[in-house]
């Protein structure tokens, strides 16, 4: 029993580990147009953001769910090993991205762990592929649409504004970004601490201390002050990669492109659809790019990005299978 109680405490401190860690990998996601063009102060930005993500991660739970639910089969399938071991692999893969300053999806590597952990401890039989092809999907659909909507945006703005000197529509258009920033920001913690509140919620029921999946008010507080506090750290070296080497941003493309993520996060938390904040974040810098000219963007860092979500999935997968014999070594099983 004391065993038990061990290791729900330590999925609970990964969990928020993993959220805090999340806050400061994806700080950039929420304010790295609205600083690289500097129309907001990075510390005003920062601690908009923190504020922001806390109130959207107390919005809904249909994503944590999600998580918590469309992974694997059922909660007999999954023990506190298996969590542990899910977490560890997606906070070290997340260390990893951040310190080569490389945008990672903190949403695959976190699914990627939880796969590898059930497939080396009760096998394919444990997981629900249905479940996990939807989220894949999801995954995969986001930027390819933030891709379209924010050229589409874009496009729009350059026919309405286009007729107006560049200093006067920049002027105006910082004013704008604060507001982007907000709503970006909102919806990012809306999405995204979802996530650890799932895991958290899914080593509860799996011990016996819930009936139902249901997140507790106490798990949806602990998650969004983690995020919270994680987004004020900030994450200057993933900033720079987002804010700069995608696409030149000014403030009529930064207004746009974070425009255009918060609508589709967030249509994506209405619809209890995880969704990588950065790669929604990387499409639209894209499309917003290629509304003004296809070779504008930095098509070479992209493909570099791109490779890196490619390998986040089986990566993790493999850090959560090491990490949960490393785990039933240390804790017994």
């Amino acid at each position: 029993m004391h065993d038990l109680q061990l290791l729900l405490f330590t999925v609970i401190a990964l969990a928020l580990l993993f959220d805090f860690i999340n806050g400061f990998h994806d700080t950039a996601n929420a304010i790295a147009t609205s600083v690289s063009t500097r129309a907001i102060h990075p510390s005003h930005a920062i601690l908009m953001a923190a504020g922001l993500n806390f109130l959207g991660a107390m919005y809904s739970t249909g994503v944590a769910k999600t998580i918590g639910g469309d992974i694997v089969k059922s909660a007999q399938h999954v023990d506190e090993h298996i969590i542990v071991a899910a977490l560890f692999g997606a906070v070290i893969w997340n260390l990893l991205t951040w310190w080569f300053s490389m945008p990672s999806s903190s949403s695959h590597a976190l699914i990627g762990g939880i796969i590898g952990a059930v497939l080396v401890s009760v096998g394919s039989d444990g997981l629900n592929f249905y479940g996990i092809g939807k989220i894949i999907v999801s995954l995969i659909a986001s930027p390819l649409i933030a891709i379209v909507t924010g050229c589409i945006i874009m496009m729009v703005l350059f026919r309405v504004f286009g007729r107006f000197s560049p200093s006067a529509i920049n002027g105006k258009f910082k004013r704008m970004q604060i507001l982007s920033a907000a709503m970006m920001a909102f919806s990012h913690g809306s999405n995204d601490a979802q996530k650890s509140m799932g895991i958290i919620t899914l080593a509860l029921l799996s011990g016996g201390y819930i009936d139902v999946f249901e997140v507790p008010t106490y798990v949806k507080l602990l998650a969004a002050t983690a995020m919270a506090f994680g987004t004020a750290v900030g994450g200057w070296r993933i900033i720079k990669t987002i804010g700069g080497k995608i696409f030149k941003l000014e403030p009529i493309s930064g207004f746009a492109a974070d425009l255009n993520s918060s609508l589709v996060i967030f249509s994506a938390t209405l619809l209890h659809l995880p969704v990588s904040t950065t790669h929604v974040v990387s499409g639209s810098i894209m499309g917003v790019g290629t509304a003004k000219r296809v070779n504008a963007v930095r098509w070479s860092v992209a493909q570099q990005m791109v490779l890196a979500w490619i390998l986040t999935i089986p990566c993790t997968a493999v850090m959560g299978a090491i990490a949960y014999q490393f785990v039933c070594f240390v804790f017994g099983k």
